[in-house]
């Protein structure tokens, strides 16, 4: 171009940005600093609106106070709130806040939102009555930010207050209101409350659809969250990547998964493929499936992937069974990932638990603090304990149990206390087993071991005793439960029982099967010593 003016200048680099390219955007506001040309507050609020990094957003502020404008314009001194707010930097938030000569309600709605982002709850409300007592009356955004912050701290009676003060305000219609409301209730445990708010509305959009969407995700009613996700579907509402992210984790639980690719094929059409949040809950419902090789697909298209993209995969294919494949993606986001974390950290470890791995096991939780930064947690205890367990080495895994800078849970002691009865060692067994009765008297796992390893040795009488003592307390037993869909059925069993319509047919055909397995040869004996037949006939 010959002349540049500044709306030449400023669309250039509003469109750089736009492209996630902020050093082409920064560079082009230095040559047009160079060329004569000087900023107007329009340029300098594109800058505000898109910046990511400390450094930047300082460097803007500079040149906003050298030009003389940050008295002049309060959007500008708005935007800049808003922006150290995004970047954690409350104390330059409330710097500026403090300065302004003019206040309006957006910088109000700035500040305690830039307090909400950065975790600190409790001062966003504090700013929220502060306001109260001057002259500016909240809008729409404040009630809604300030009943998003009761939602993060799960303050019903606060939300309550507050949604009081909405109806007065008559803000109680009002979508962007009505949605974190009913997110308050949800987030509350009071799913009814934000049902019938939702069904009391006269009028409903994608963010109120997305709001109860959730709800029900959260409280497990995964088919309501999928009627209604198809409700607003007929309705026109065109999801957003947050609305198939919910609803593709939502149906991770829900079986068969031909609803997961149907969902898939709606995220293309939407083209949501290469959103990382979506990307990230197709992989994470694939994986779950057990349609792994999706998963991985799906990961290699990628074109930016964050850490959650990587753990996702990684515990994806551990949790399938395909450890080996785990480190190696391990090791390819160790030389040109992001830095890994503690969950990262956790899935590799127990990787090399289920693949039996020691050596890379013990190295890589040798190098978590040193190498990448990260104390051990319980997780990666327990994961390097039943490691060492399993392979026999009682020794190592007890140092390391002496080393950890807390007291170990149960968890930790139950690995050991299964690879003491496998190998034999019952003096430990019995050690490990009275530790687990202090730390849970009412868990029926110390007792259930202990008898068993009497019983391996012919010991009857210790075995009757531990049976006796825990028929005398008060045991917690937690239930597994398994799904299994058939066409569009969906079979529950959960504590030996067949939780739908007709579950007597299928037992029936069950000892059918075990007969004809019977006369062919193939049953298995250890079955049977079980009491299959007996748990059949029952039936």
């Amino acid at each position: 171009m010959p002349a540049r003016d500044v709306v030449s200048w400023n669309t250039m680099i509003s469109g750089y940005f736009s492209c996630g390219l902020v050093h082409n955007a920064l560079g082009t506001l230095m040559k047009m600093q160079n060329a004569g040309v000087r900023p107007s507050g329009f340029t300098l609020s594109i800058l505000l609106s898109f910046v990511s990094f400390a450094l930047h957003g300082k460097q803007i502020h500079g040149c906003l106070i050298r030009n003389g404008q940050i008295l002049l314009n309060v959007v500008l001194v708005n935007s800049l709130i808003d922006m150290y707010g995004k970047l954690g930097l409350l104390d330059y938030a409330f710097g500026v806040f403090l300065t302004m000569e003019e206040l309006d309600i957006i910088s109000w709605n700035s500040l305690i939102m830039g307090c909400h982002r950065s975790g600190y709850g409790e001062l966003a409300l504090d700013q929220f009555y502060l306001m109260r007592t001057t002259e500016y009356l909240p809008d729409q955004y404040t009630i809604s930010t300030v009943i998003s912050v009761c939602s993060n701290l799960k303050d019903l009676e606060k939300g309550k207050q507050i949604f009081s003060l909405c109806i007065k305000l008559g803000f109680n219609s009002n979508s962007i209101v009505a949605s974190a409301v009913i997110d308050l209730f949800s987030k509350c445990n009071r799913l009814g409350d934000s049902v019938q708010l939702f069904e009391e509305l006269d009028q409903w959009d994608l963010a109120v659809s997305n709001s109860m969407i959730s709800g029900y995700a959260a409280h497990g009613c995964v088919e309501d969250a999928l009627q209604l996700f198809v409700w607003s579907l007929r309705e026109n509402f065109r999801p957003t990547e947050f609305t198939l992210s919910i609803v593709l984790s939502s149906i991770c639980t829900l079986p068969p998964a031909e609803q997961g690719s149907q969902i898939h094929a709606l995220v293309v059409k939407s083209g949501f493929e290469s959103d990382p949040v979506v990307a990230n809950s197709l992989m994470e419902m694939y994986a779950k499936f057990g349609s792994v090789n999706y998963a991985m697909k799906i990961f290699a298209d990628l074109g930016e992937r964050d850490l959650i993209s990587w753990n996702t995969m990684i515990l994806g294919l551990t949790n399938n069974g395909r450890v080996h494949k785990t480190l190696d993606i391990f090791k390819e986001l160790v030389r040109e990932g992001p830095p890994p974390d503690r969950i990262t950290l956790a899935g590799v470890l127990l990787a090399c638990n289920y693949g039996s791995f020691v050596d890379e096991g013990v190295n890589i939780f040798s190098l978590m603090e040193k190498e990448y930064g990260i104390l051990p947690q319980d997780e990666h205890y327990a994961c390097i304990v039943e490691l060492l367990c399993r392979a026999g080495k009682f020794k190592e895994a007890i140092d390391i149990v002496h080393t950890m800078p807390y007291k170990p849970d149960s968890v930790i002691w139950g690995s050991i206390l299964y690879a003491s009865v496998i190998h034999g060692d019952l003096k430990l067994t019995e050690r490990v087993a009275e530790r687990i009765m202090e730390l849970e008297p009412q868990s029926s796992l110390p007792y259930m071991v202990l008898a068993r390893a009497y019983e391996m040795r012919g010991r009857w009488e210790s075995m009757a005793r531990v049976i006796k003592s825990m028929k005398q307390k008060v045991i917690k037993k937690a239930s597994g439960c398994s799904l299994i869909g058939i066409k569009n059925l969906i079979y529950t069993f959960e504590e030996n029982q067949l939780q739908h319509h007709g579950g007597k047919d299928i037992y029936l055909v069950l000892r059918l099967l075990i007969f004809e397995m019977e006369d062919k040869g193939y049953f298995n004996p250890h079955f049977q010593n079980v009491g299959a037949k007996e748990w059949t006939s029952s039936y």
